[in-house]
């Protein structure tokens, strides 16, 4: 019975050292990022993104707790403006700030998540004309701290998010196309 128990350890510890050396290697910040083209022009999309009481007309993360607790405040719209949210485990909690609001082409967000998990982090959308469209691109990017490292061995970030971005893009793209 010992011997069983010795060999458990054993495994355990080895299978931890091997995650935190997996860890080890992840890189010190992440940037997920995704695009897509909307035949809509930027000043029809723009207003949509740079004023938090439309999020819930397109944001992928909205419909994920009916009961979401929401405070704006700040500015209207643009920058100064903030949205918190108060949610379930789905969505969590925390705070979003817009920084820069360059009319029509670009807004700068910070972004700070309070749980499920601390990050503070920036998103960001830009804008630019594509021909008879206008190409928008969702980004979020910051800090990789080692818990984050950690994580990354088990999940992909970049699959993971990204999935959210490209959905909450498609209903961009389908609420300014009409």
């Amino acid at each position: 019975m010992l011997k069983a128990i010795t060999i458990i350890a054993v495994v355990l510890a080895v299978g931890i050292v091997v995650v935190l050396a997996l860890a080890a290697t992840k890189p010190d910040s992440f940037r997920v990022e995704r695009s897509l083209a909307v035949k809509a022009p930027a000043d029809v999309i723009y207003p949509l993104i740079a004023d938090f009481h439309f999020w819930t007309g397109w944001s992928p993360y909205e419909g994920r707790d009916p009961a979401m607790k929401r405070a704006f405040g700040g500015a209207e719209r643009g920058k100064g403006a903030t949205y918190a949210w108060d949610g379930n485990s789905n969505v969590g909690a925390g705070r979003m700030e817009i920084l820069e609001a360059s009319t029509p082409s670009k807004i700068r967000i910070k972004l700070d998540f309070e749980r499920p998990f601390e990050g503070h982090n920036t998103a960001e959308f830009t804008m630019a004309p594509q021909g008879d469209a206008t190409l928008v691109t969702w980004a979020m990017y910051g800090p990789a701290p080692f818990m984050s490292k950690v994580m990354q061995v088990f999940m992909n970030f970049d699959n993971m998010i990204g999935k959210d971005f490209e959905a909450g893009l498609a209903s961009l793209k389908k609420l300014t196309e009409k």
